[in-house]
C-alpha cells in the first residue's frame, strides 16, 4: 500500500508519548537477571535484541498510551501510567503491517494472579470506545490513528461476578474531565457516551443473545473458567464469528487469563493448544498473539526458591509481594498444582496425564547434535487416516530422543503421505547407523515387510526372530507396557537431576514442539501389566503417536545395550546427508 501523506496535526498527547518513547528506548532490563530460575517467555513483550526492547515497526499503540495518560487516572488521582511491560504489550497488540492492517486478529494475555490484567483490560476497553485505535492513513511512515464511530465494546465472562472485576474499575480510573468531555453515563454494567453513540457493556454467558452482535472489541475475561458446562466454548465461538464478519474486519477479541487447569477443558486451554500447534507448524498461522511469562518447569515450590521465582514471573507488577505469595504456597490447604497455576503461571498436568509438562520440558536439550553416521535406534507408529504417523529416533550413546518426522493426514485426500514416510525411513537408514528399528504393524504391514527385506539383515537387534522390524503393540502389550513405565521413570529421574543441578547421564530430547504436544496429550492407561499410554478417548483429536514411537525406539536401544560388546556394531558407517 502506498503511503498517503496527510496533513500532519499536533498530537495532543505528544508529551506523554515522548515519555514512553524515552523509557522504552533505554537498555532493556529484566527482573530475573542473575536469578537461577529463568522464566519461559512466550510472545513479544519481553523480547530483547542487541540489548534493546524489540518494538513493532508500525503501531497505533503510541496513540493508545497517550490517550490513556490524558483521560485516565490512578486511584490516587495521578495521571494513568502503564508499567513498561504493559506499555510494550499495548504496542504489540496494536501493531500493524505495511498495509495498515492489524498484525493480530485476536490475542491471549496470560499472567499470574494479581498481575493487573483487569486494569489493563479496562484501559483498552475505554480506548476502543472513545480513543484513537483504528488505522486512518499514513503521515510519512507514521500510521495515523482515529477513533471508531459507533464503537461497541464488551467485557465478556461466564458470570456477572467476573465482569464486575473490570466494570468496577471505570468509576475509579475515568477522570472527571473525561466524564464531561465524552458525556459519559457510567452504570454498573453499561457505560454510554457521546450521546449514546458509544457503548461499553458487560455480557455473560448467553451465546444466543451474543450471536450477530457488532462489537468492535471483546475482552474475554478469565477464559480459564470458560467451559462446555457454562457455555463458555460456544461463547468463544460466537465472539470469533462476530469479529470475523465485522465491517472492515477490524473487530478483535482479547482473552485475559490465569494458567488453566487441563482437566476442565476450558477455552483458555483451547487457545493455548491452538497456539502450540501453530508454533509447531501443525496449524496455519491466523494472527494469534499469545503472551505469557511462566516459571521454568524445574522451578521448585519451596520457601527458598519461591521468592526468586515470583520476582521473575511477576514482571513489572512490583506491587505483588513475594513474601505473601510464599505464605500462600506453603499453606497446606493449597495444593501444589493450584500454587503453580496461580503464582508460577504454570499449566499443570491432569491427574491421569502420562507425564507432566514440567518434567518433559526439563528433559529438553536441543543443543544435543545427532550427527550423520551416529548409532541410533528408531520407532514408528503409523496410521493411514485417523491418527498421525511418527518416526522417532533414539541416540544410543546419549539416550537422546529426537523427532525424525511427524505426519498428519493430507487435507486434500484425508490420508497420510505414505510415500513421504517411506522416503523418511529410507533416508534415516542412509544418514545414520541404525542398529534397531521397531514399528507397529497395522496398517503399514506391506511397508514394514518391505523395510524388513531391505534393511533387516543390517539390524543388530530385531523385534523377533521372524520379524526384524514388526512390533505389534496389540499382541505385545506386556512388553510395551513395561517399556512405557521405564521411559516414564527415566523422564522423572532426568527432570529431578536437572532440577537438582546434578551432572551425569540422563534422558534428553530435542525439544520438538510437535513431539511435545503428542507426549503431553497422552494419558495413563492402567492394564493387567502396569501403566501403558492412551489418548484422552478413542475419537480424540489430541494425537499421541510420537510417544509410542519413542517408546519403541528406546526399547530397541535397551535391547541393543543389553547385548554383549562382541555382538554390537564395531564401527559406525559413514552417513550421507539427505
Amino acid at each position: 500500500m502506498a503511503r498517503k501523506k496527510t496533513v500532519a496535526q499536533k498530537d495532543p498527547h505528544d508529551s506523554i508519548v515522548s515519555w514512553y518513547r524515552r523509557r522504552l528506548s533505554k537498555p532493556a532490563k529484566v527482573p530475573w537477571k542473575g536469578l537461577k530460575w529463568q522464566p519461559a517467555v512466550i510472545g513479544p513483550t519481553w523480547e530483547i535484541e542487541n540489548g534493546k526492547w524489540v518494538l513493532p515497526e508500525f503501531t497505533l499503540g503510541w496513540d493508545v498510551l497517550g490517550f490513556c495518560g490524558t483521560w485516565l487516572q490512578h486511584e490516587d488521582g495521578l495521571p494513568w501510567r502503564f508499567t513498561d511491560e504493559q506499555a510494550r504489550f499495548v504496542l504489540w497488540w496494536y501493531a500493524l503491517d505495511e498495509d495498515g492492517e492489524f498484525l493480530y486478529r485476536d490475542g491471549v494475555f496470560q499472567r499470574l494472579k494479581g498481575w493487573g490484567k483487569d486494569p489493563l483490560a479496562a484501559c483498552l476497553l475505554f480506548t476502543e470506545a472513545f480513543g484513537p485505535c483504528r488505522f486512518a492513513g499514513w503521515d510519512g511512515n507514521r500510521p495515523i490513528a482515529t477513533d471508531v464511530p459507533n464503537a461497541w465494546v464488551q467485557t465478556a465472562a461466564v458470570s456477572l461476578k467476573q465482569t464486575k472485576n473490570t466494570m468496577r474499575l471505570f468509576p475509579i480510573i475515568i477522570t472527571p474531565e473525561a466524564t464531561k468531555h465524552f458525556r459519559l453515563q457510567i452504570g454498573k454494567e453499561m457505560i454510554h457516551g457521546l450521546s449514546d453513540t458509544r457503548l461499553i457493556e458487560a455480557v455473560t454467558s448467553s451465546p444466543t443473545t451474543l450471536e450477530g452482535a457488532r462489537a468492535t472489541l471483546v475482552v474475554r475475561n478469565e477464559t480459564h473458567l470458560w467451559t462446555a458446562s457454562n457455555e463458555g466454548h460456544e461463547m468463544s465461538a460466537v465472539i470469533e464469528r462476530n469479529a470475523t464478519k465485522s465491517e472492515g474486519g477490524s473487530a478483535r477479541s482479547l482473552a485475559i487469563t490465569n494458567a488453566y487447569e487441563p482437566s476442565e477443558d476450558s477455552s483458555a486451554q483451547h487457545d493455548r493448544e491452538a497456539w502450540e500447534k501453530i508454533n509447531a507448524g501443525m496449524a496455519v498461522p491466523t494472527g494469534l498473539l499469545y503472551d505469557s511469562l511462566e516459571a521454568p518447569p524445574e522451578a521448585p515450590l519451596s520457601a527458598e526458591a519461591a521468592p526468586k521465582v515470583v520476582v521473575a514471573i511477576r514482571g513489572d507488577s512490583v506491587w505483588l509481594s513475594p513474601d505473601r505469595i510464599v505464605k500462600s504456597i506453603l499453606d497446606v490447604r493449597n495444593p501444589p498444582s493450584r500454587s503453580r497455576r496461580w503464582w508460577y503461571n504454570q499449566i499443570t498436568a491432569t491427574e491421569d496425564a502420562w507425564t507432566t509438562q514440567q518434567e518433559w520440558d526439563a528433559c529438553a536439550d536441543p543443543l544435543v547434535i545427532v550427527s550423520a553416521g551416529d548409532t541410533i535406534t528408531m520407532g514408528f507408529d503409523g496410521s493411514f487416516s485417523d491418527d498421525h504417523s511418527a518416526l522417532i529416533g533414539c541416540h544410543v550413546e546419549t539416550d537422546h530422543l529426537f523427532e525424525i518426522d511427524i505426519w498428519e493426514p493430507l487435507k486434500s485426500t484425508g490420508e497420510v503421505d505414505r510415500a513421504a514416510i517411506d522416503r523418511a525411513v529410507r533416508g534415516a537408514f542412509e544418514l545414520y547407523d541404525v542398529v534397531g528399528f521397531y514399528s507397529d504393524l497395522h496398517p503399514f504391514e506391506s511397508y514394514v515387510d518391505q523395510w524388513a527385506e531391505d534393511f533387516g539383515e543390517d539390524l543388530i537387534v530385531k523385534s523377533s526372530q521372524r520379524q526384524p522390524i514388526a512390533f505389534d503393540m496389540r499382541s505385545r502389550g506386556k512388553e510395551f507396557t513395561a517399556a512405557c513405565e521405564r521411559l516414564n521413570a527415566s523422564i522423572s529421574e532426568s527432570a529431578a537431576k536437572k532440577t537438582a543441578g546434578k551432572s551425569g547421564p540422563r534422558l534428553t530430547h530435542d525439544g520438538s514442539s510437535r513431539f511435545r504436544i503428542h507426549v503431553l496429550n497422552a494419558r495413563r492407561n492402567p492394564n493387567q501389566w502396569g501403566i501403558s499410554v492412551r489418548k484422552v478417548h478413542r475419537e480424540s483429536s489430541k494425537k499421541i503417536d510420537a510417544l509410542p514411537a519413542a517408546v519403541m525406539a528406546r526399547l530397541a536401544r535397551g535391547h541393543y545395550l543389553a547385548l554383549p560388546e562382541s555382538k554390537r556394531r564395531r564401527q559406525k558407517r559413514s552417513g550421507v546427508v539427505w
